[in-house]
């Protein structure tokens, strides 16, 4: 069960990234893009379920909190 949770939560995860890297590479904003490859990246190496989602909003906040 854990397994189809953290491939659904990685999948969430990598399309907000790309989003935030297409955003982030129009706009010329370097934070959101590397956020977004952050994003995209990060799903493959987490392990537990509560550190993808924890990183993963974490990582999300990030362009809100430091702005440009």
């Amino acid at each position: 069960m854990e397994t189809e949770s953290i491939l659904l939560w990685g999948l969430l995860f990598s399309s907000i990234g790309l989003g935030y890297f297409m955003y982030g590479r129009r706009q010329e904003h370097i934070i959101t893009k590397y956020c977004g490859i952050t994003l995209m990246v990060f799903p493959y190496f987490a392990a537990n379920l509560s550190w993808l989602i924890a990183i993963g909003v974490a990582v999300l906040a990030v362009p809100f909190v430091l702005r440009e």
